[in-house]
């Protein structure tokens, strides 16, 4: 009965492709020049945009002034709404 031997040069082959693919993705990404600048970071509320004057969340509105940022305090019952820029 003849023993079959899988076919190491094959295998070598591959294991060699796979570490030169490795090595070229890290080279590539460490020489590579980056693209242009960072992008600004988009504001996730109307309290962190700065063009945003007065806020609401249908429970209190804010205001922006010159001395920081002034909140009215919500009512009793109350329901929250998502906040929306009112004022700019």
């Amino acid at each position: 009965m003849a023993e079959t031997r899988p076919d190491r040069s094959r295998d070598a082959a591959f294991a060699w492709i796979a570490a030169i693919a490795t090595l070229a993705t890290i080279l590539v990404a460490n020489v590579a020049p980056a693209r242009g600048p960072a992008p600004h970071p988009v504001a996730t509320s109307p309290a962190e945009d700065p063009g945003c004057r007065e806020w609401t969340d249908s429970c209190r509105v804010c205001t922006r002034g010159a001395d920081g940022v002034h909140c009215s305090t919500p009512g009793f019952a109350c329901q929250r709404e998502a906040l929306r820029c009112t004022g700019r």
